[in-house]
C-alpha cells in the first residue's frame, strides 16, 4: 500500500474512484447519476476546504511549537540551577547564563577571566578533556564538569564548564570524616628502664604525672582513654580529634618526655593510630596494633598513623635505650637455633652494596649454621667493593672459599626446605637478591635499623633493636647464646668486630654498654684489630675523592651542611659514608648529608647526625630508612643536583620544625 501520503492525495483518490462509479452509473439511469454527480461536487468542495483549513491549522500549530520550543530551550539554559560557561583557551568567558550572576554576585561580563570569579579554577591542565573536579572558593563548594565544544576547524577552540554548588553535600561529606572512628594504642616504650630502682611512692607519682599529661591530652582532643596494664592504654576519639593532634605533631611526645624519673631517664611513648574506613572494628584493632609495633621497632618516642593505606610518623626524636639485659637475645638466640635446626639449607644476606657490618653480621649467622652441621651459603649482591678486601682474605682460606656466592649463582637451588636470614636490612627491595627472598618463604630478619613502612612479608622470626650499634653486636649477642660449645675463629671474630668498628665510627658513635661487652666478647675470640685497621685503609684516588667532596660542601643556618660527589667512581658509598662522617666533625654542625652517583641510574645519599636530630626521618622521604644518627637512601633515575636540593628543602625543614618544638618547650608550652 501507498504509504506517507497526505490526506488529499488519500481523499482524491476516493473522490476519483466515487466519480468513475457515478459515470457507470450514468450508463443505467441518467437521473440518479447527474444527482450522484451534484452530491459528489459537494463533496469535493468540502473535502478541498477541510484539507485546506487542517493545512492552515497545523502550520500555525508548528510556528507556535517552534516559537515555543525556543522560549523554552532559552528558559532552560538561562535558569537550570546550574551555572553553564564557555571558556575559551585563555581562560576567558565567551557567554554565561544567568545562574552564574547567583554564583558569582553578578553576571560576568564577556571577555572576564574566570579566575577573576573564582581563583581556583583550572583550566590548562583539564584543557581539551572530558572530566570534572570539585574546588572551594570561601566557604562554599562548587562541582566543575567539563567537556570541549565542538566549533568549526577555523574558529578558536573553547571549553564548556558546567558548574554546580555541592556546599551541602560536601559540608556532609566533611561532617562524616570528621566523625569517622579512630582507634590508638599508646604505650610507655621504656617502662621498665624508667621505674627501675623507685621506690612505690616514686613510681606512682610518675605514673600520676604521665596519666595527668594523656588525661589533659585526651580531654582537649575530645577522646576516650582507659588504661589497661601499667604501660598500656586504649583510646578511642573522632577524626577531628586526631586533626587536631597532626596539627600539633602529637606535643603529647615532648610534653610527656620532660618527666623525669628519680634516675633521669626521661618518659617516651608510642602511639599506633588507625582511622576508621571501610574495614571491621577487628581490623581497626589490628591496624592500631601494627602502627604500634612499627614505632616500637622504629626505637619508639613517636607515632604511627594509618590513614588511607599510607603511614605518616611524628615524633622519633629521643634516642633508642639501650636495655640492660640480654633476655630478649638469648630468646631469639634458641628459636633460631631451633628454626635451623629443621632446615636443610642455611642462605644469608644483607642489603645491596654490602657493607662491613652487613658482611661481618652474615659471617656470625653462617657460624650458627655451620655450628649446626648445615649447608650455608652467603649471598652478595653484584656490587660489593666496600668488602672487597675482605673476599680476597677469605679466598685464601679453604673453609670458607665456597659459603660466598652470588645471587646468580642459585639459579639451581634443590633444598626442600630452606631458611633465608636477611641481616642489617628489613626492606624488600634492598636486599642482596629479591628474587631469593620471593622463593624462600621462612625468613628470619636481623637488623638494628629503625624499621621502615616497608618491611619483608611475613618474616617467621624478627629481631630488630634499634638501639644496637650494629647488626653485627647483636649478631654477636645471638653467639654467646646458640650454644656452650660454639668457638668463633679469628676470621669470624675479625669480621664482626670490623662491623661493629664500621657502624660505630671506632667507638664514637650509638655505643652503649653492651657494645663494648660484645666487643670485649670478639677479641677473647681472636679478632684482630691490626686487620680491622688494614681493611679500613684506603688508596690515593680515595682519598683525593675524600679532599674534593669535603672542600665541595656547603654549609647551611641551623647546622646543616651538604656535599656531593657527582663523579661515578669505585667505592662511592664508602667514600660518601667516610665524607658525610668527616664533615659531622666540624664545629656548630648537627647534621651533615653526602649525595653521590652511585651507578649510571642511582643517586645515593648518606645521612648523619650528632644525635640531636633525626636524619631517618629526612632519609624516609626518599625511600631509604636507617637510625637516629646514620641514615641513607638510594634514587633511581635521579640526578645529583635535583637529589641535592630536595635534601636541602626537606633537611632545612625539619630542623626549622624542630627547633621551633624545642624553643616552645623551653618558653615552658
Amino acid at each position: 500500500m501507498p504509504r506517507n501520503l497526505s490526506a488529499w492525495i488519500d481523499l482524491s483518490i476516493h473522490l476519483f474512484v466515487i466519480l468513475m462509479l457515478i459515470g457507470i452509473l450514468s450508463c443505467y439511469n441518467y437521473f440518479i447519476a447527474a444527482i450522484a454527480f451534484v452530491i459528489w461536487l459537494c463533496l469535493a468542495f468540502f473535502v478541498k476546504e477541510r484539507c485546506h483549513d487542517r493545512s492552515r491549522r497545523f502550520e500555525r500549530y508548528c510556528r507556535n511549537v517552534v516559537r515555543n520550543l525556543n522560549e523554552m530551550m532559552n528558559y532552560a539554559i538561562e535558569d537550570l540551577p546550574q551555572g553553564i560557561l564557555i571558556v575559551n583557551q585563555e581562560g576567558r568567558i565567551q557567554w554565561c547564563n544567568e545562574r552564574m550572576a547567583e554564583y558569582a554576585g553578578k553576571k560576568p561580563e564577556q571577555d572576564t577571566d574566570v579566575k577573576d570569579i573564582w581563583p581556583a579554577v583550572i583550566i590548562g591542565p583539564v584543557w581539551g578533556t572530558v572530566g570534572e573536579y570539585v574546588f572551594a572558593n570561601e566557604d562554599r563548594y562548587y562541582q566543575v564538569r567539563y567537556r570541549p565544544v565542538p566549533v568549526p576547524p577555523h574558529q578558536a577552540p573553547l571549553m564548556a564548564l558546567y558548574v554546580q554548588d555541592i556546599t551541602g553535600f560536601e559540608t556532609l561529606r566533611s561532617s562524616y570524616k570528621l566523625s569517622r572512628t579512630v582507634l590508638a594504642y599508646i604505650q610507655i616504650d621504656n617502662y621498665d628502664e624508667v621505674i627501675q630502682g623507685l621506690d612505690e611512692a616514686a613510681r606512682t607519682a610518675l605514673l600520676l604525672s604521665v596519666n595527668q599529661q594523656l588525661d589533659t591530652w585526651m580531654k582537649s582532643l575530645g577522646g576516650f582513654m582507659r588504661r589497661v596494664s601499667d604501660d598500656l592504654y586504649v583510646v578511642i576519639l573522632e577524626r577531628k580529634g586526631l586533626d587536631k593532634a597532626i596539627a600539633a605533631r602529637f606535643d603529647i611526645l615532648d610534653k610527656v618526655r620532660q618527666l623525669h624519673s628519680a634516675n633521669r631517664l626521661p618518659v617516651t611513648l608510642s602511639m599506633g593510630v588507625a582511622v576508621a574506613d571501610c574495614q571491621s572494628m577487628a581490623d581497626l584493632g589490628t591496624q592500631a596494633q601494627a602502627g604500634l609495633d612499627l614505632a616500637l621497632g622504629r626505637g619508639g618516642d613517636q607515632v604511627a598513623v594509618q590513614i588511607g593505606g599510607k603511614t605518616q610518623f611524628f615524633g622519633g626524636r629521643a634516642k633508642a635505650v639501650e636495655k640492660h639485659t640480654r633476655v630478649k637475645a638469648r630468646v631469639v638466640a634458641h628459636a633460631i637455633r631451633e628454626i635451623m635446626e629443621g632446615a636443610d639449607a642455611v642462605y644469608v644476606m644483607g642489603h645491596h652494596n654490602e657493607d662491613f657490618d652487613c658482611f661481618g653480621a652474615s659471617m656470625g649467622v653462617a657460624k650458627m649454621a655451620r655450628q649446626l652441621g648445615k649447608p650455608v651459603k652467603i649471598v652478595l649482591s653484584d656490587m660489593n667493593e666496600g668488602i672487597g678486601k675482605f673476599e680476597d682474605i677469605l679466598k685464601d682460606n679453604e673453609e670458607y672459599r665456597d659459603i660466598i656466592v652470588h645471587a646468580d649463582d642459585l639459579a639451581g637451588t634443590t633444598a626442600l626446605n630452606p631458611v633465608l636470614v636477611v641481616v642489617d636490612t628489613h626492606i624488600p627491595h634492598l636486599v642482596a637478591a629479591p628474587a631469593l627472598l620471593e622463593r624462600i618463604p621462612r625468613v628470619i630478619v636481623i637488623d638494628h635499623h629503625r624499621r621502615s613502612e616497608h618491611f619483608i612479608k611475613n618474616p617467621l622470626l624478627v629481631y630488630i633493636e634499634p638501639a644496637s650499634s650494629s647488626s653485627s653486636e647483636l649478631v654477636t649477642e645471638l653467639l654467646m647464646y646458640f650454644g656452650d660449645d660454639l668457638v668463633l675463629s679469628r676470621v669470624e671474630a675479625t669480621a664482626l668486630y670490623s662491623g661493629i668498628v664500621v657502624d660505630t665510627k671506632n667507638f664514637a658513635v650509638q655505643t652503649g654498654v653492651r657494645t663494648f661487652d660484645a666487643a670485649a666478647y670478639l677479641r677473647r675470640s681472636g679478632a684482630d684489630p691490626v686487620m680491622v685497621r688494614h681493611l679500613f685503609r684506603t688508596d690515593y684516588e680515595t682519598t683525593v675523592a675524600l679532599a674534593k667532596a669535603e672542600a665541595r660542601s656547603e654549609f647551611y643556618e641551623g647546622g646543616l651542611i651538604v656535599s656531593t660527589c657527582p663523579e661515578l667512581i669505585s667505592n662511592g658509598q664508602v667514600i660518601a659514608a667516610q665524607v658525610a662522617d668527616s664533615l659531622l666533625r666540624i664545629e656548630n654542625v648537627r647534621m651533615s648529608i653526602v649525595v653521590f652517583q652511585l651507578t649510571e641510574d642511582t643517586v645515593g645519599i648518606s645521612a648523619r647526625s650528632t644525635g640531636e636530630l633525626n636524619v631517618q626521618v629526612i632519609m624516609e622521604a626518599f625511600g631509604g630508612g636507617g637510625h637516629q644518627n646514620v641514615a641513607g637512601a638510594q634514587v633511581k633515575g635521579g640526578d645529583v643536583e635535583d637529589i641535592k636540593q630536595q635534601a636541602i628543602e626537606i633537611a632545612k625543614k625539619y630542623i626549622e620544625e624542630n627547633d621551633q618544638d624545642e624553643s616552645n618547650l623551653t618558653a615552658g608550652r
